[in-house]
Parts: C-alpha cells; sequence; structure tokens
C-alpha cells in the first residue's frame, strides 16, 4: 500500500511543534480519567532574559532546558481519500502537521511551591495589632 504525505503549508514554512520530556509518571485524578482530550496539566514558561523552561504543574515546579533533536519528527495528520481507481475502496494520505526540531527537558525532580503566612500586621508604632489591656 502506498501512503502519500503532503505538506499544504510550503517548503520550509511548517509550524514549529516541540516535545515536552517529564521523567516520572504524570497521573491524573481519577476523576479526569476519561477526559484527558485538552486537559490542562500545568503552565510552562520561558522568562525572555533566560534558556531555561519552567513548568508548574499544580504546587510544584520545574526548570528544564531546550534541547536539539538529532532528527527532526514529523507530526502528520491521516486523512482517508477515495481511490484513484473509482472503486469503493478507501486511500489514505498523510497531511503534514508541523515538525519537531527541539524538546523542552525537565531532567531534574520538582521543587515545591509553599507558600509563606502573611505576616502579622503592624501598627505604627512597631507593635503588633492586637490589643495589650492589662
Amino acid at each position: 500500500m502506498q501512503i502519500k504525505v503532503k505538506c499544504s503549508c510550503g517548503e520550509g514554512k511548517c509550524p514549529e511543534w516541540a516535545i515536552v520530556e517529564l521523567q516520572g509518571v504524570v497521573q491524573s485524578q481519577p476523576g479526569f480519567e476519561n477526559r484527558l482530550q485538552n486537559l490542562q496539566i500545568g503552565t510552562l514558561c520561558r522568562p525572555s532574559s533566560q534558556e531555561s523552561y519552567t513548568f508548574t504543574v499544580g504546587y510544584h515546579e520545574l526548570v528544564g532546558t531546550k534541547v536539539s533533536l538529532k532528527k527532526p519528527i514529523l507530526v502528520l495528520k491521516k486523512i482517508k481519500v477515495p481511490n484513484e481507481e473509482g472503486e469503493n475502496l478507501v486511500g489514505v494520505e498523510m497531511n503534514v502537521v508541523g515538525i519537531i526540531r527541539h524538546k523542552i527537558l525537565f531532567k531534574t525532580r520538582p521543587r515545591a511551591l509553599i507558600s509563606r503566612p502573611d505576616p502579622t500586621p503592624t501598627d505604627k508604632g512597631g507593635k503588633t495589632s492586637t490589643s495589650e489591656q492589662g
């Protein structure tokens, strides 16, 4: 069987994708097991002044770096098309959706994001705002 691969975005103009590589296991909560498509698991950020990336998942933060792949990977979408012979047979084409040249690698353990308790409010005299009667 022959499978045709088409790129409609033009030479050198395919959208760039990236792989996010995590060490360990990402587990969903029992209520989300059957609804993983379009599930947001965290926030991926890259401060403009740095070459590192941060990935925040709940109360955990991972720090990663951008790594070039040895060989690029194509992201393909399978499309069924009518066969050229006119029979009821259906052929398959693969349409190029994007190309992956880099991965963002998170290889260290996550850092816990623990919030600090609010400081006790003080008045102008430097004393706490609780009343001192006695």
